[in-house]
C-alpha cells in the first residue's frame, strides 16, 4: 500500500511535466486514470505495452472532450475523484467544459491542478514555449554552463520535471491535505517559470550576499572552482570532484598527488583557473577505471561520470535497486523511499483507451450506455 493509496486522480493526457506528475502520484499508490484523446486510440497488444516510462502505473480511457457526451463522461469521473489535472494553455479547459468551475461544480472538494509553462496569467500566459524558454525567463539558464561556452540547457530536467511536474504533484498533495480538513477543494496553478525560479532560491540568496557572482562559470558550483568540476581522463571518460569542505579538499590533494602548499588557498578565486588546469593535467594521466579504483568510497567527494546505461549497472545502484525492469524497459524505481508504505510500479504503461470499458463500468455506466457512447463517438 503506497502512501497515496485510496487517492483517485483524473489526468488529462499531455506531454512532459503532466505525465511526470501522474507517474509520481501513481508510483506512490494513487489510482490515476489518464484521459486520452479518442482520436489517439488505435488499439495495441496489452502484452506489448508502450515504452513510455512516464506513462507507467495508470489506466487509460479514450474520450473525445469536444463531444458533449464525452465531456459529461469525464465530469462523472470527476465526481468521485480527489485530484484532477490538465496541461492545456490558459482558457482551453474552460472552452472544453472541464475547467475549474465545471469540475468543482460537480465535486466541491476536488483539487484541480493546472500545469503550464508561463502560468495562468501574465504577458506571456498565452504564448507557446518549452522548458528552455521557461528556465531562461526564470533566471536559471543564464547561470548553467561554462563562462566561455554560453548557457547550456540541462536537458529538460529543470523546467518540465523539477520546476513543473514535481511542483504540481507537491502542490496538489498539499491542497489535498487541506481539503480533507476543510472539505473544500481549490485550484493549484503550477507554472514551470515559477517552479524553476523557486529552485534558484539559494542562489538568489548567495548573489544578494555577493558570494555567487552573476557571471557564469566563475563560481563555486558552476565549474568556476577547481575542486568542484568534471575532469577528463586519459581514456576520454570523465570523473566528478566536489571537495568543498576543507577536510575533503585536503584528501583530494593527497590522493591526486597535488602539492598542498601550491593549492593552499582553496578559496582564492583568482587562482581557480590556474589550479583547474593543474588538476586537469593530473586527472588526464589515468583512465576513469584507474581513478575509480583509487577514489571510490573515499572522502574526496568523487564519482565517475556515468551514462544512463552505465548507471544501471553500477554496484551502488544495483545494491539499492535504484533501477528496475518493467515489461522489458529498464527505468528508475519510485522515489523517494518510505519505511512503511513504499512506492511501487503497479502496472506498465497503457495503450490509449486500453481500459475504457472497465473504468466506465466501475463508474456506474452499464454496458448499453458504453455502447451508446462509443456509437456517438464520445469515447473510443
Amino acid at each position: 500500500m503506497g502512501a497515496l493509496d485510496g487517492v483517485r486522480v483524473i489526468e488529462l493526457a499531455g506531454i512532459g511535466p503532466g505525465p511526470f506528475c501522474g507517474m509520481m502520484l501513481a508510483d506512490m499508490g494513487a489510482e490515476v486514470i489518464r484521459v486520452d484523446r479518442a482520436s489517439e486510440v488505435t488499439g495495441g497488444d496489452p502484452e506489448q505495452p508502450p515504452r513510455d516510462v512516464l506513462a507507467r502505473g495508470r489506466r487509460s480511457i479514450g474520450v473525445d472532450l469536444k463531444h458533449p457526451e464525452g465531456r459529461e463522461t469525464v465530469l462523472r469521473l470527476v465526481e468521485s475523484a480527489d485530484l484532477f489535472f490538465e496541461g492545456f494553455r490558459p482558457g482551453v479547459a474552460e472552452r472544453l467544459g472541464v475547467g475549474p468551475g465545471d469540475c468543482l461544480g460537480r465535486n466541491p472538494a476536488l483539487v484541480y491542478g493546472r500545469m503550464t509553462g508561463w502560468g495562468q496569467d501574465g504577458p506571456y500566459a498565452s504564448a507557446a514555449g518549452h522548458d528552455i524558454n521557461y528556465i531562461a525567463l526564470a533566471g536559471v539558464l543564464a547561470h548553467i554552463g561554462r563562462g566561455h561556452t554560453g548557457p547550456v540547457p540541462p536537458l529538460n530536467l529543470v523546467g518540465d520535471f523539477g520546476g513543473g511536474g514535481m511542483y504540481l504533484a507537491f502542490g496538489m498533495v498539499c491542497a489535498l491535505v487541506e481539503a480533507r480538513n476543510s472539505g473544500r477543494g481549490q485550484v493549484v496553478d503550477a507554472a514551470m517559470v515559477d517552479g524553476a525560479a523557486s529552485l534558484m532560491s539559494a542562489f538568489f540568496g548567495m548573489m544578494s550576499s555577493g558570494f555567487h557572482q552573476p557571471q557564469r562559470g566563475v563560481n563555486l558550483l558552476d565549474t568556476g572552482a577547481h575542486f568542484y568540476d568534471v575532469y577528463q581522463c586519459s581514456d576520454g571518460e570523465w570523473i566528478a570532484l566536489g571537495a568543498i569542505e576543507p577536510q575533503f579538499y585536503a584528501e583530494m590533494l593527497e590522493r591526486l598527488g597535488l602539492d598542498p602548499d601550491e593549492f593552499a588557498t582553496q578559496y582564492d578565486r583568482a587562482q581557480w583557473p590556474t589550479l583547474s588546469e593543474k588538476v586537469a593535467q593530473v586527472v588526464a594521466t589515468r583512465t576513469r577505471d584507474q581513478w575509480d579504483s583509487a577514489l571510490a568510497g573515499t572522502d574526496v567527494c568523487y564519482a565517475p561520470v556515468l551514462s544512463a546505461f552505465e548507471a544501471v549497472e553500477h554496484p551502488h545502484n544495483v545494491a539499492r535497486s535504484t533501477f528496475v525492469d518493467v515489461a522489458g524497459v529498464v527505468q528508475p524505481s519510485p522515489a523517494p523511499r518510505f519505511s512503511r508504505t513504499p512506492g511501487e510500479i503497479r502496472r506498465p504503461p497503457s495503450h490509449a483507451g486500453q481500459h475504457t470499458d472497465e473504468i466506465l463500468a466501475e463508474a456506474g455506466f452499464d454496458a448499453d450506455a458504453v455502447v451508446a457512447l462509443r456509437t456517438t463517438g464520445a469515447i473510443a
